[in-house]
C-alpha cells in the first residue's frame, strides 16, 4: 500500500483538539493527532506514513474500528435502510515537542 493511501484525512474536532494540549503530568505536553486512516493499514504504516508526510517522530499509534451507521431514507415509495461504510481511525502519539502545523486548531 502506498503512504498517500494510507491517510485518509485528519480529524479535527473539540475533542481531537484537547488532545493536542493533552498534560503528561510532569508539566509536558505530548501531543496526539487523530487521522482518518485506510481501513487495511496497520500500526506500522501509519507510523511510516505520518512520518513521511509530516517530518515528525512518532512514539505511538492506537488504531480503532468504527462501524458504519445505519441510514434511513424516506422517499414517497417507501423507508430504504442503508448501511455506512464503516472506517478506520488512528490516534498518533509524536514525541515531546513535535507537532503538526496542518492540524492546527
Amino acid at each position: 500500500m502506498e503512504i498517500t493511501e494510507v491517510i485518509r484525512r485528519g480529524i479535527l474536532t473539540e475533542k481531537t483538539s484537547a488532545l493536542q494540549q493533552l498534560d503528561n503530568g510532569r508539566g509536558t505536553v505530548i501531543p496526539q493527532y487523530t487521522f482518518e486512516v485506510a481501513v487495511a493499514a496497520n500500526k506500522f504504516q501509519i507510523k511510516q506514513a505520518v512520518e513521511a508526510m509530516f517530518n515528525v517522530k512518532v512514539v505511538r499509534v492506537n488504531t480503532m474500528r468504527m462501524p458504519g451507521k445505519a441510514r434511513q431514507i424516506r422517499t414517497r415509495k417507501g423507508i430504504y435502510r442503508a448501511e455506512a461504510h464503516p472506517w478506520k481511525k488512528a490516534i498518533v502519539t509524536l514525541a515531546e515537542g513535535e507537532s503538526i502545523a496542518q492540524l492546527q486548531p
